[in-house]
């Protein structure tokens, strides 16, 4: 009888690998080459010379390390100053999206007025129109305010253009808040502001870690809104500089791929650092955003 138990629980019982989950393996093995192959030739191109560039295969190794790209590129791009400005650029502007655009999600979350139902379908309408095809005012209203080549005016404009989608996010969230928790915080005596800060913002760290990231992610690569903000060199950001290292009489790509490798290292260690609240943002947005 119990051979015959431990026969049918064998025949019942889900194979472990079967030909679909074989095939689902196979077609993500191959998307993750697919997305791999370019880091790892950005990687190998940095530590090249300029004859292996031309002379060897696109994913033939270099015969040694060459860190000699890493430190032309510190040289050429002035790294000491665009790296500075970029990580100004970025932090402070992902500092006060964050704040903002918390604040401004669960005033709206919370108040049943019409005047704020208005203000988020205000911001809705903010990210159906993308800031690139509203360059000319932006740079004009910019120029009158004498915010262009200033740190100011462009952190400003950052903010400007991340918060609808900011408070979009973060308002997705706020159903995860339990009104109940705010309450007995009140009836604690809680201000308004103690309230926000000691049981609304633990509860939406999730939330804010995928705001930080996506908004870290625009900011630190932008390119066009910084160009088009900053002209003098001692303002420029990291992408702005690396562009100059592609010409059209000549192109400097050894150096160019050091760049990009030390440019993006930064993001890399805020997204590992952020990756285990980012998944979870995104997964409880995705349930009851």
């Amino acid at each position: 009888m119990f051979k015959k138990k431990e026969k049918d629980m064998d025949k019942t019982a889900p194979q472990r690998y079967t030909k679909q989950t074989l095939i689902v393996q196979i077609i993500m093995t191959a998307a993750a080459l697919f997305f791999i192959a370019p880091i790892f030739m950005i990687l190998n191109y940095s530590f090249k010379g300029k004859k292996e560039l031309y002379l060897s295969s696109p994913l033939a190794l270099p015969e040694s390390l060459n860190f000699d790209n890493y430190a032309a590129a510190f040289k050429k791009l002035d790294l000491a100053t665009t790296f500075t400005n970029t990580l100004l650029y970025t932090a402070v502007s992902v500092l006060i999206l964050a704040v903002l655009c918390g604040t401004t999600a669960w005033a709206i979350a919370r108040c049943s007025h019409k005047f704020f139902k208005f203000c988020y379908i205000y911001f809705i309408v903010g990210i159906l129109i993308p800031y690139q095809a509203l360059f000319l005012p932006i740079y004009i209203i910019g120029f009158n305010l004498h915010l262009t080549n200033t740190r100011f005016g462009i952190i400003f404009m950052y903010v400007a253009t991340g918060v609808s989608f900011g408070v979009f996010l973060m308002n997705s969230f706020m159903s995860t808040v339990p009104l109940e928790l705010e309450e007995a915080a009140r009836i604690d005596g809680c201000s308004v502001i103690r309230t926000y800060i000691s049981v609304v913002m633990p509860i939406l760290k999730p939330a804010m870690a995928t705001l930080v990231i996506m908004q870290s992610f625009q900011i630190w690569n932008d390119y066009l809104l910084a160009s088009l903000y900053v002209s003098k060199k001692q303002l420029k950001t990291l992408t702005v500089a690396i562009q100059s290292l592609f010409s059209a009489q000549s192109s400097d790509y050894t150096t160019a791929m050091a760049a990009i490798v030390i440019s993006v290292l930064p993001i890399a260690v805020l997204f590992l650092s952020l990756q285990k609240y980012f998944i979870k943002g995104m997964t409880v947005g995705a349930v009851k955003g």
